[in-house]
């Protein structure tokens, strides 16, 4: 399933409904990898892949049966698809802004909007993961009709929630393009990953 094409099908298109519905599909066949194409279809893929290892990889943090130094890789794993995650959020922030420019749009005009279209595009994919293991609860029949009707409210939420990110998105970029307001692309210098900027690395290597 493609995402978008270019800025025009991305206004159009229900970002939520395609995180949701990667979501579902790759419970059943996996997390699928996104291609090396350098457009803003791909950068959501990827970013949605990695969104969806994270939330995995955090499950397995959390056992308590399991030895310490599989916990370690975890924690390990973890550091890498969060720092690919942020790179993808940068990726997609940088893809917009060459999509309004290359359509003669100013990216410097109005108000400056703390939060970017990528980081934005990121909360709508992780609240999907939300609702996808939400739901799993409030459908099990095993589960206690306390707790079942306590995550399907709570799945009710998250789908508004899902909902009021993606029209908070496409204003944003309207605004962008009527010169009204403009984001730039932020970055996140993660230490924790550089050999060269964390002294715990630094003195054990």
């Amino acid at each position: 399933m493609s995402l978008i094409g270019n800025l025009k099908e991305f206004e159009e298109s229900n970002i939520g409904e395609i995180f949701n519905a990667f979501t579902a599909n790759w419970h059943n066949i996996g997390p699928q990898k996104g291609l090396e194409d350098n457009n803003l279809q791909n950068f959501m893929h990827w970013n949605h892949y990695y969104n969806y290892s994270l939330w995995h990889e955090e499950d397995e943090a959390r056992r308590i049966d399991v030895d310490d130094s599989i916990i370690a890789q975890v924690k390990r794993n973890i550091d890498g698809f969060n720092q690919n995650r942020n790179d993808m959020i940068q990726k997609m922030d940088e893809e917009l802004i060459h999509s309004l420019t290359s359509l003669n749009f100013a990216i410097d005009s109005g108000n400056l909007n703390s939060e970017t279209p990528g980081s934005m595009i990121d909360r709508i994919s992780i609240v999907s993961l939300k609702i996808y293991h939400m739901s799993e609860i409030a459908e099990d029949s095993t589960e206690d009709d306390n707790v079942r009707n306590s995550c399907a409210s709570k799945v009710e939420t998250l789908k508004n929630q899902q909902s009021d990110l993606e029209s908070c998105l496409k204003t944003l970029i309207q605004e962008i393009k009527d010169g009204h307001r403009h984001f730039k692309v932020y970055f996140q210098f993660k230490m924790y990953n550089d050999p060269n900027l964390n002294q715990a690395v630094r003195k054990n290597s």
